[in-house]
């Protein structure tokens, strides 16, 4: 393994926020790590990072300082790659962030599979609802699902994604099942925040739903796990309960009706000349696999 710079090592330290995560990563121990740190510090004499128990954050100085060196460390990894045996052989470690629910359902079910393909790749997967930043965080590849906004990311289409309307069928039983929109009022709607109101398409075009009910949740496990329960109606991807409908455990309501067809499942990187095989490797392999992978991707 070559020798990491100590900017290299500072870099990865602020992005993972974690001295033990940096040094796992880079192949280092953490005394190796903490010793490189100190000696940039007193090169530069300037405190770049406060360190505590639990984690390690920059210093204003420090935060400063990592805007400003990221994109060299970044280029220098690119140019490497470039001219070293990982332009054709997919190796190294590759920092993957994907929903939660997603990731449990549709990534970690095939890794045994990736791993017997790419031997020379370790995948750190975090998995979270919470849309951090790919480059600030110094993440290789995101899994996006949904309608994606203009940025400054390369994103490729793993899979097409169909949301419907759905509930128990012993809440619709008790509550009477909606025959219109205008039906939905009289019923409880569970939605996470960031995804009321809901975006249909029905017979007479696009429309808003606004969706009430008793739970408040940033959590899209929350609202699975609610609609299984029998709280209420939600509206929920086909990858997500093709199961629980394919069983009858959960019954598509207003089937004229589902969310805009421009949402998808997406592998979203930084745009570069040069894309890693680890990343092109990881990227091949999903989409191959929800090729295959059933109903759900289809609806």
């Amino acid at each position: 393994m070559r020798d990491q710079s100590d900017l290299e090592i500072f870099a990865r330290v602020v992005r993972t926020g974690s001295l033990t995560q940096a040094g796992s990563e880079l192949g280092l121990s953490v005394a190796v790590v903490s010793k490189r740190l100190k000696r940039l510090e007193e090169r530069l004499a300037v405190r770049l990072l406060h360190r505590t128990t639990r984690r390690v954050a920059p210093t204003d100085v420090g935060a400063a300082f990592f805007e400003r060196i990221a994109p060299i460390v970044d280029a220098i990894a690119e140019a490497e790659s470039l001219v070293s045996q990982t332009a054709t052989r997919a190796r190294g470690t590759l920092r993957v962030t994907a929903p939660s629910s997603f990731g449990r359902l549709h990534i970690v079910p095939h890794l045994r599979a990736f791993f017997a393909l790419h031997p020379g790749i370790v995948l750190n997967l975090e998995l979270s609802d919470d849309f951090e930043s790919i480059v600030e965080r110094g993440y290789d590849l995101a899994i996006r699902v949904g309608a994606l906004e203009s940025s400054g990311l390369t994103a490729v289409r793993l899979a097409p994604v169909q949301r419907v309307l759905c509930a128990r069928p012993s809440y619709l039983d008790a509550a009477g099942r909606p025959q219109s929109l205008e039906d939905l009022r009289g019923h409880v709607c569970l939605a996470t925040e960031n995804q009321n109101p809901w975006r249909l398409v029905g017979p007479e075009g696009p429309c808003t739903v606004g969706a009430s009910g008793p739970l408040r949740t940033h959590s899209n496990e929350v609202v699975r796990e609610a609609v299984i329960g029998g709280l209420g109606i939600a509206l929920r991807s086909t990858w997500d309960v093709h199961a629980e409908l394919r069983d009858g455990l959960l019954e598509v309501v207003l089937p004229a009706y589902a969310a805009a067809a421009s949402a998808g499942i997406f592998a979203v990187y930084p745009s570069r000349a040069f894309v890693p095989a680890k990343t092109r490797a990881f990227i091949a392999f999903l989409k191959q696999a929800y090729r295959s992978s059933g109903a759900w991707a289809e609806g």
